[in-house]
């Protein structure tokens, strides 16, 4: 029992039974507590955390419910598992996120559990399943998005468990965050390949009305061609999207990409010659559609191993993965 100390937090957000439910956890997870050893009574709780009888025991039930506690009649509460449980938070669920969800997956040990959501960008639904989450898991690692109401949703979220993927955006500065540039990473990512993309006549970023792409790609594409002499136009509406003989086009959703090579084979256009594409993020198919599609990406296998380590170590990480231009046939 000694090793296992339990103090109310005054200025928590969080309440009685839920810092003592998440104490708990914490410990198991550090291995300050481990399978069988005893938790403090009720009386030694009330009487050394200033807790009420019906707090402890509201909390030593939620744990039991939960399979990470047991008890056995006067003899008190035990350790039954050392299952340690994460909340994973991503916006949708398409085929790079798989990529990253798997390597998150194979990158944790086996008593590691994870709870998957998603917000599909809907602040109301963002805002519901991160209170209600609150308290209940060791980790959070939470994909935000571009909304006034992000920080003060995610404050409910103790910094210290809290790692911030993909987009750095409304983020707390005492929190975990590994992300990609949107901006100048996509600058860059071009500016390698500047000879390639020089050989169109044309550079056409589609920036479609139903995206959720960070706006900052459009300035930073905008920048690079005019600060590299490349005659571009930026398309926000996807219905005006006519695949013309010598345009390089770039694309970030994976749904006008169908609609590109759709108009490339109607007019037989030849992809790579007649015509080149570059599609925002890798996916597993991408190497294999004719011959190979071109894409700027983030790593997101990499992304997945480090927030695994985030999540296993504890250990406070603020990385920026690298964005890279990956030349294929279709350019």
């Amino acid at each position: 029992m000694s090793k296992f100390n339990f103090q109310i937090d005054p200025l928590s957000n969080q309440l009685k039974f839920q810092q003592l439910v998440d104490a708990v956890i914490d410990a198991i997870s550090q291995n300050l507590l481990q399978v069988g050893d005893v938790l403090p009574s009720v009386n030694q709780l009330v009487k050394e955390s200033s807790l009420s009888r019906d707090t402890v025991f509201k909390a030593y039930a939620e744990l039991k419910n939960r399979g990470i506690v047991e008890s056995v009649p006067n003899k008190g509460y035990f350790v039954a598992k050392a299952t340690t449980k994460v909340f994973l938070f991503l916006d949708t669920f398409k085929a790079y996120k798989e990529v990253l969800y798997g390597s998150f997956l194979d990158n944790l040990p086996e008593n590691f559990s994870v709870d998957l959501h998603f917000h599909h960008y809907n602040i109301d639904i963002f805002e519901k399943i991160i209170t209600e989450s609150v308290g209940k898991y060791t980790k959070y690692v939470v994909m935000n998005f571009d909304h006034e109401r992000i920080p003060e949703i995610i404050k409910q979220i103790p910094p210290s468990k809290l790692l911030v993927i993909d987009w750095q955006v409304h983020t707390i500065s005492e929190a975990s965050s590994i992300y990609q540039d949107f901006g100048q990473g996509l600058y860059d990512s071009l500016k390698a390949q500047l000879p390639v993309i020089k050989k169109y006549q044309r550079f056409t970023y589609l920036y479609p009305e139903f995206t959720y792409h960070p706006v900052e790609s459009v300035t930073y594409f905008e920048k690079f061609c005019e600060e590299n002499g490349i005659n571009y136009q930026v398309l926000k509406n996807s219905k005006k999207l006519d695949v013309q003989t010598g345009d390089l086009y770039l694309l970030v959703s994976d749904r006008t990409l169908s609609r590109f090579l759709d108009q490339s084979a109607e007019r037989n256009l030849v992809i790579g010659q007649d015509v080149g594409v570059i599609s925002y993020n890798e996916t597993p198919m991408k190497k294999y559609v004719k011959d190979g599609i071109s894409v700027i990406s983030t790593d997101f296998e990499l992304m997945g191993k480090k927030a695994a380590e985030f999540v296993t170590t504890g250990t406070p990480i603020h990385l920026m993965i690298p964005t890279v231009l990956k030349v294929r046939a279709s350019m």
